[in-house]
């Protein structure tokens, strides 16, 4: 049977890739990222929890809907938007509101991308066809792994999957359920961080919601590391 998506390579089709870097390059050649700071979120603290008491339902929406934004523009604010989704929702549902957005971002890159550069490894010889190949045959391990033990930049593993040409459900899924450990500990960190604003002493880093969150930090800096040593032992297995 023929292949119902034929791996052409079309300029055309790399329209909404382009605009995508474009509106992003234009954001922060704009001074945009200085909004997104930890200073700035500590100087608004009040007035950002006024908006969230006052909005409610669409507070939520405007969180979800600006964590999208961002990450589809591929600006570097991840960290700091899931710990004010921990600050001003609380640990749980800051993590699953950041969850929703940074995957709804995420996708947006991932079509785009799967829209203008699926077929281009086709043209990069046989090695990087067999490479395409490799991943699409696991991809949604690959991803979860990619996800969970951050060791490729977030942008990049987006792009990666979309000439791969993955299948959009096993990207949500992967993307969603690889990103939880992460979301949880930022947002964690962000609720602690409220808590510390709110009530600060000098025994504060001994406090369950300020540690636990600094505990889980340090562990997810060691996977990565942990990772590659373990990959290098296996590479260094003597063959059965």
């Amino acid at each position: 049977m023929p292949e119902p998506n034929p791996r052409r390579f079309s300029c055309r089709r790399l329209i909404p890739l382009a605009l995508l870097l474009v509106a992003g390059g234009i954001f922060m050649l704009a001074g945009g990222r200085s909004y997104f700071t930890f200073a700035t979120l500590a100087h608004n603290q009040d007035f950002l929890r006024g908006l969230v008491i006052d909005g409610g339902f669409l507070a939520i929406l405007g969180y979800v809907l600006l964590y999208a934004g961002l990450t589809a523009l591929s600006v570097p604010s991840a960290m700091l938007m899931t710990l004010a989704g921990g600050f001003l929702f609380g640990s749980w549902l800051g993590a699953v509101y950041a969850l929703i957005g940074s995957t709804l971002g995420a996708t947006a890159v991932f079509l785009a991308a799967r829209a203008g550069l699926y077929g281009l490894a086709a043209r990069g010889g046989p090695r990087a066809e067999r490479l395409e190949a490799r991943f699409r045959e696991d991809a949604f391990s690959y991803l979860l792994c990619l996800r969970l033990v951050p060791i490729v930049p977030f942008w990049l593993v987006n792009l990666i999957a979309g000439i791969a040409g993955m299948p959009l459900r096993s990207y949500v899924a992967a993307t969603f359920f690889g990103m939880i450990p992460g979301a949880i500990v930022y947002a964690s960190v962000g609720n602690g961080l409220g808590q510390v604003m709110e009530h600060p002493d000098r025994y504060m880093i001994f406090r369950p919601a300020i540690l636990l969150p600094i505990i889980g930090l340090a562990v997810l800096a060691l996977l990565p590391v942990i990772y590659k040593r373990w990959r290098g032992g296996r590479r260094h297995e003597p063959a059965q």
